[in-house]
């Protein structure tokens, strides 16, 4: 039977910058350990600590431009491209750019504060 989710869940951003994360499905959405979806809204100038996070990650801008920066270097994803980042591997995430960045997040499995591995 199809579910409808009414509202999203908010969640708390753990870099500088009020960055929105509206979760849709996921740990703690739809208590599902699966996979999370979530919209995201990242102003200009925001900036997350690297991770070596426990799942794949694909996302999808909608607007704005995004940096993601691996080991191997910058890789800079426009409105209506998307990038996979793979379980395992360091990564940050910004969005440097005067327009900042609204975006999709999916992640498999779930994403969880527990499971993404920040940087101290």
């Amino acid at each position: 039977m199809p579910k409808i989710i009414s509202a999203p869940i908010q969640i708390k951003d753990a870099g500088t910058g009020n960055k929105i994360i509206q979760e849709f499905f996921g740990k703690l959405a739809s208590s599902d350990s699966n996979i999370s979806i979530a919209k995201m809204i990242s102003p200009e100038g925001w900036s997350e600590p690297g991770q070596t996070p426990e799942f794949d990650e694909f996302t999808l801008v909608l607007k704005g431009r995004m940096h993601v920066e691996t080991k191997t270097g910058l890789n800079i994803v426009n409105a209506g491209q998307a990038i996979h980042t793979f379980a395992g591997e360091w990564i940050r995430y910004s969005t440097p750019g005067k327009e900042g960045a609204e975006y999709i997040a999916i992640c498999l499995p779930a994403f969880s504060p527990e499971s993404v591995n920040r940087d101290q």
